[in-house]
């Protein structure tokens, strides 16, 4: 057996991503090896590669990359539930220390991982776990999305809200969200309401959508003056805002006055302090019912990076010219 393998290794902040041999890892107790297929990027990844992302406790140099769609290879001890030559997916690595996925194979906590949907490709599978756990960590978890609410969703092109926008229309509630021009005709695709948030001011489309009351829940995948424009569109009392980037400094007087909820999303928490991992691989689970059940799918940009063309890839991220998620394929299918 080979005891080495590629990978694409950030060697320094702003430094070229180099894809060198390093050292294979060996499953512990409680992983499994898993041969990487396809690797999705992340903005969190170019962050990282840059020198900054510093909440990812990322030391460099490090192999980066968060998802993974690939193949159980070897199992580690006391591992349950898991099979030699099973397609999995998740969300194992690339932060705390941990070896990322952009490499050939990697050794993940078997509870951070998930059985494969078999209604999605690799590539798809592989753009999939961060933001679906995102997603739900705040709308289920945090606002117990249900059946007959108003859900705005901030960013609902975006990967996070693309996937937001499915988990809500699934959960039975009636679902908004905003984009730019370009943006609207994917998100009425999705099956929401689509709003130009440079062409209606809050407002404008609370008055119109929800006759002046403001939304059940309202959840900010984009962050900034985004999250100031929740609190206003939110609905008074039982009203639940959500951001999964809430990292500025706001003013919480429109949510208090109000007497709304606010909740913070921060998915990386389980992979940084070892507790709850048991639940991400719950979520994922979840995600496949409904990736099974057509009620989930992941748009994938579909310019095919190989690893060799990381730099690329992290180019393009950086940059937001992807058309969906930008994923890394290592194994042709």
């Amino acid at each position: 057996m080979n005891h080495t393998m590629l990978a694409a290794v950030a060697e320094s902040a702003h430094a070229t991503l180099t894809v060198r041999q390093i050292d294979r890892p060996v499953p512990g107790q409680g992983q499994v090896l898993v041969r990487v297929n396809a690797a999705g990027v992340n903005p969190l990844d170019t962050k990282i590669a840059a020198g900054a992302g510093a909440h990812a406790r990322q030391a460099l140099p490090a192999v980066l990359g968060l998802d993974l769609a690939g193949t159980v290879v070897e199992l580690g001890e006391a591992v349950e539930g898991f099979t030699v030559g099973q397609e999995v997916f998740g969300m194992p690595g690339g932060i705390g220390g941990a070896q990322g996925t952009m490499a050939e194979y990697i050794a993940v906590d078997a509870r951070l991982i998930a059985a494969k949907p078999h209604t999605l490709d690799m590539r798809e599978a592989a753009a999939l776990p961060l933001v679906f756990i995102t997603a739900w960590e705040g709308l289920v978890d945090r606002a117990n999305v249900r059946s007959g609410q108003r859900v705005l969703i901030h960013g609902g092109a975006g990967g996070v809200g693309q996937v937001a926008v499915q988990l809500a229309k699934a959960s039975g509630a009636d679902v908004y969200a905003t984009g730019s021009a370009g943006s609207l005709d994917f998100i009425r695709s999705l099956g929401a309401t689509a709003i130009d948030y440079q062409a209606q001011s809050v407002e404008d489309y609370v008055e119109h959508y929800t006759a002046g009351e403001g939304f059940d829940i309202v959840y900010d995948t984009v962050g900034g003056s985004t999250l100031d424009a929740s609190f206003k569109a939110v609905k008074a009392y039982t009203g639940h805002v959500l951001s999964c980037l809430g990292w500025g400094q706001h003013s919480l007087a429109p949510l208090s006055f109000k007497s709304a909820t606010y909740s913070g999303v921060f998915t990386l928490a389980p992979l940084l302090t070892g507790k709850g991992r048991e639940h991400h691989g719950a979520i994922l689970r979840e995600a496949a019912v409904l990736a099974n059940a057509g009620q989930l799918t992941i748009r994938v940009d579909q310019q095919h990076f190989a690893l060799p063309d990381v730099n690329e890839a992290f180019r393009q991220v950086a940059e937001g010219r992807g058309k969906g998620k930008t994923v890394i394929q290592l194994v042709s299918e």
